[in-house]
């Protein structure tokens, strides 16, 4: 008796947490009214968040905002996006001008405890480099000293630039330019020596942008940690959980090797109880998030698991290998909290 007492209070604890669960927060609210999801993204970093020739955005970033939506709204193409320069991005997402920022942004302790804002994941490990012209010469970033160095403001590259020629003892001219696209043509036009922003970028701008590739190296060094993920405002948890596993749910999928092309056997086959949760067979994580529990298929259906995503759009478009992004069965370091 004592025992079926407790069960049924914690029955009546989950279901009061399911109800607290299903209530929706302000920005919630906001986008099943409006019916799509506002995504601040990136002016034009190809392989991470850029318009292609039909105007269409892609990217390993934009596949986050589409993630969201398929798992939200059931939806991958009930997106809208709002193009922001760095020095734009922080006030578009406090001001509710856009929902959710999913644009190559570091996590840093001041963005997360001071600046209102929630990171919801790290969907890729970065670091910063140098690009500069094979001519001028030079194999190391040690021998940069007195360089004129083209960075965006606003941004923990210009923080580390500074940090990184102040411990080296070198000078440097900073050739400081907002919109990126502003800022590859003024290096690839020669107003400065070097472009410094994060690794993937710098692959990014020279496979996309120089005119001759060849003609431009990444040197070695790599000079700080950039994890990059989405973001968003802080004041809506139910929000952000939704942000969180979905990006969550693109690794699971990857770990369990479950793909656009067989997501559906796997849900009417597998036995795996791992699948059958991630994919709304067994239900429950759905109603945990206040979402349908098609969540996940659908996120999996429409955009793809994680290592998809970084195929399609970051080894394809810029030749990068998986590196740190690896899951971490395989060296890396992409781990999804359990979808259970």
């Amino acid at each position: 008796m004592k025992i079926q007492t407790i069960l049924a209070a914690g029955a009546m604890t989950v279901a009061a947490v399911a109800a607290q669960n299903a209530q929706a927060g302000a920005v919630l609210d906001g986008i099943k009214a409006k019916g799509f999801v506002q995504c601040g993204v990136n002016t034009g970093l190809p392989g991470f968040s850029a318009a292609n020739a039909e105007g269409k955005w892609e990217g390993i970033d934009v596949d986050v905002c589409r993630a969201t939506a398929a798992a939200l709204l059931g939806d991958a193409n009930a997106v809208q996006y709002t193009p922001l320069t760095a020095a734009q991005r922080f006030t578009a997402l406090q001001s509710g001008e856009i929902d959710i920022l999913s644009r190559n942004t570091t996590a840093t302790t001041t963005r997360d405890a001071k600046l209102g804002l929630t990171f919801v994941g790290i969907n890729y490990y970065d670091g910063q480099g140098f690009l500069i012209p094979k001519a001028l010469g030079v194999s190391s970033a040690t021998e940069l000293d007195g360089a004129t160095v083209c960075v965006e403001p606003g941004t923990t590259t210009e923080l580390n630039l500074a940090d990184y020629f102040r411990a080296k003892g070198m000078s440097f001219e900073p050739v400081v330019i907002e919109n990126i696209n502003e800022a590859t043509a003024a290096f690839f036009s020669g107003r400065c020596d070097v472009y410094t922003t994060d690794a993937s970028g710098l692959a990014s701008i020279r496979t996309q942008m120089a005119e001759n590739p060849a003609d431009y190296v990444i040197l070695p060094e790599i000079i700080s940690k950039e994890p990059l993920g989405p973001v968003v405002a802080q004041g809506d948890e139910q929000w952000s959980d939704i942000v969180r596993w979905a990006f969550a749910a693109m690794v699971e999928a990857e770990e369990y090797g479950v793909t656009m092309e067989n997501v559906d056997d796997m849900k009417a086959n597998s036995t795996n109880p791992g699948i059958q949760r991630l994919l709304g067979v067994s239900p429950g994580m759905g109603e945990a998030l206040g979402l349908d529990e098609a969540w996940a298929y659908n996120i999996i259906k429409q955009v793809g698991n994680y290592g998809e995503s970084y195929e399609k759009n970051v080894t394809a478009k810029l030749g990068l290998e998986r590196g740190l992004n690896a899951l971490w069965t395989d060296g890396g370091l992409q781990y999804a909290w359990p979808v259970r």
